[in-house]
């Protein structure tokens, strides 16, 4: 399974979100640190989901890093993120 179908599952599990977009941009960083063979190492991802409501931008991203805990520490590098709930997506 790829590390985008990995993201991608986890992260319905846990958000059900409205929408989820995963991109992996490793192929931008080829060559730098933390750059791994065959790419999978660097992403950005959008997450739209009702989970966010009341939290703060950095307790979002804390839910994502938590969600992801597993790949952060290993094949993930980098992971950028945009994070809304549903009425901010909708502005």
């Amino acid at each position: 399974m790829s590390v985008v179908e990995i993201i991608k599952n986890k992260i319905n599990a846990r958000l059900a979100p409205a929408v989820l977009e995963v991109k992996d941009e490793s192929h931008l960083h080829a060559g730098h640190a933390g750059a791994r063979e065959g790419g999978e190492s660097h992403f950005r991802i959008f997450v739209v989901s009702d989970s966010f409501e009341g939290l703060s931008r950095v307790a979002r991203q804390r839910l994502i890093n938590d969600i992801l805990r597993d790949e952060l520490a290993g094949p993930i590098h980098a992971l950028a993120m945009k994070t809304l709930t549903p009425d901010e997506a909708a502005q």
